[in-house]
């Protein structure tokens, strides 16, 4: 399986941290950020691995040279103007559709500033089960970003109220004021096939591409994974919080490998 590790963002909300290094190089407890990205990726069994890259990219290309890319094979997607998480997937698009063996099979993209013990086996397992075209990992916590959920999980909008356009692909009425408001982690599986129906140009986010598949009646999907531990290290206060945790968890061999944290009110 691949994945793509988006970490081309300029982290503005974690400066005075970034003012000399992308947000992916900075350091949770003497590791950064993408290391722990990648080691968790690997723990999984995943060895190929795009990284997307832009603010301060070259520190990132001689990062991952110094650490043998982590006994990875990586490939850079370097963005000379910054492209969003959806512009930026469908630049690394070639990566993923290579006639090689993985070919057509589902990979993951994971954000780089979070961290989670978010079982992705068993997500993988559940979006081929679902024949998904994108499975998102969300959780029932608060959030200035919510996306609406139907009681299929399937994807009906964002914010409060969802789209009319989402809700009209429903057949069942009664669907339509069950929607759940729930947080997207950062984490989802997808299936080559949303490359061919990615319309949008230029820089462009991810979550609008998919509430406009979903809308046309695609399946985007929800993995609840509110049983697992998760945190948004995009401002300071996380990543301190999380270098906090992290330190204190060292003598619980299974939370220190898993990289596991939680903050519930990101």
């Amino acid at each position: 399986m691949k994945a793509m590790v988006l970490a081309a963002g300029l982290g503005t909300r974690l400066r005075p941290l970034t003012n000399d290094r992308p947000k992916a190089l900075v350091e949770v407890d003497g590791r950064t950020m993408l290391a722990i990205t990648l080691e968790r990726l690997r723990s999984f069994g995943i060895r190929d691995v795009i990284v997307n890259v832009h603010h301060h990219g070259d520190m990132i290309v001689e990062y991952l040279g110094a650490h043998d890319n982590f006994g990875m094979k990586i490939a850079i997607s370097r963005e000379e103007d910054l492209l969003d998480t959806g512009g930026g997937l469908k630049k690394a698009g070639w990566f993923f559709l290579e006639n090689d063996s993985d070919a057509g099979q589902p990979f993951l993209v994971h954000n780089v500033d979070v961290i989670s013990t978010i079982d992705l086996a068993r997500m993988v397992h559940f979006h081929s089960e679902q024949s998904a075209l994108a499975t998102l990992a969300v959780q029932d916590r608060r959030t200035s970003r919510p996306l609406l959920f139907d009681e299929q999980g399937q994807l009906r909008g964002r914010g409060i109220q969802p789209s009319a356009q989402a809700l009209s692909q429903s057949n069942d009425p009664a669907q339509h004021s069950n929607v759940h408001s729930l947080a997207f982690s950062g984490i989802h599986i997808v299936s080559p096939r949303l490359f061919a129906k990615m319309h949008e140009q230029g820089a462009f986010s991810i979550v609008d591409a998919y509430v406009r598949l979903a809308a046309e009646g695609e399946k985007v999907i929800a993995f609840r994974a509110d049983a697992y531990e998760w945190l948004d290290l995009g401002r300071p206060e996380h990543v301190a919080q999380a270098a906090q945790r992290l330190s204190g968890a060292n003598a619980n061999a299974t939370l220190a490998r898993e990289s596991g944290n939680v903050r519930r009110d990101s």
